[in-house]
């Protein structure tokens, strides 16, 4: 790679990169992992063991101690926190992303510096460690459902389809905040409360029917409404997958990708000075 050429911001070149460096990609994924975990007593353990008390403190706190019920589902406690999970699963894997985005270039100073290194793909081992703590939380999803409730629904294989436009959006987003990272240091305590504020304002704790009608037209502006619930819809329902809407989406959060890939490949030569 020149270190004076022009980074190229067509969507092309950014899969020519990914593939060039595929095997860079997961090796840096794998330690990201290994990274989070190290010095632990149970190392990798702690992936599976964290989603399952999640499960345990949502279920205990939302339906012993509020007694909530979900809308359309039954008086189960065991439905009602696999129901729940499964929203914290999308959302978590948004908020992971994001919330990491603002300091992925900050935090690797000797890759803008000292050496040539591919630096877009930075938010992808982001996502890349991200979707494995998913896998991890929805095979306990999975086990769970299946001691309670047995076989689940066929219309579970949609999931990563239904993933997909909200990984184009997050890594959109992940590639824009992480330039915005180095020259505005304060975008990081931004994206915290904004994500905090998401959090209420998409369908995580509560189903979209059971708010009133004049407040849910806000929730519905919410990128994360959409594949929360459809997500719901796949795996706990049996419903089939909208592809219409699915196919808008899929477009709105592909642009939204390659517009923060373009950014990013355009304030990248700045990262040296500034750093």
């Amino acid at each position: 790679m020149n270190p004076h050429a022009v980074p190229s911001i067509t969507p092309y070149s950014l899969l020519v990169s990914l593939k060039r460096h595929r095997r860079l990609i997961l090796s840096l994924i794998q330690r990201e992992v290994l990274i989070r975990y190290q010095g632990s007593l149970l190392g990798l353990l702690w992936s599976f063991f964290n989603p399952v008390l999640m499960l345990a403190v949502y279920t205990f706190v939302f339906s012993v101690v509020f007694k909530a019920r979900w809308a359309g589902g039954s008086d189960s406690k065991t439905e009602f926190a696999l129901v729940l999970f499964a929203g914290l699963m999308v959302f978590g894997l948004f908020s992971e992303c994001v919330n990491r985005a603002p300091s992925l270039v900050v935090s690797n100073v000797n890759y803008v510096k000292k050496v040539i290194f591919p630096l877009e793909i930075l938010p992808v081992v982001a996502m890349g460690a991200a979707c494995f703590h998913l896998l991890i939380s929805l095979t306990v999803w999975l086990i769970f459902y299946s001691i309670f409730f047995g076989v689940p629904h066929a219309t579970i294989f949609y999931l990563p389809a239904i993933l997909l436009p909200l990984v184009l959006l997050s890594l959109g987003l992940s590639w824009l905040l992480a330039s915005l990272g180095v020259f505005i240091r304060d975008i990081h305590q931004v994206v915290g409360v904004a994500i905090s504020v998401l959090t209420f304002l998409s369908p995580v704790f509560y189903p979209i029917v059971a708010l009133p009608e004049d407040f849910r037209a806000v929730v519905q502006v919410s990128p994360l409404t959409q594949v929360i619930e459809q997500s719901r819809d796949a795996m706990i329902w049996g419903k089939h997958l909208d592809w219409q809407s699915w196919l808008i989406y899929c477009v709105a959060s592909g642009v939204i990708a390659w517009l923060g890939f373009a950014w990013f490949q355009k304030t990248r030569k700045g990262f040296a000075d500034v750093l």
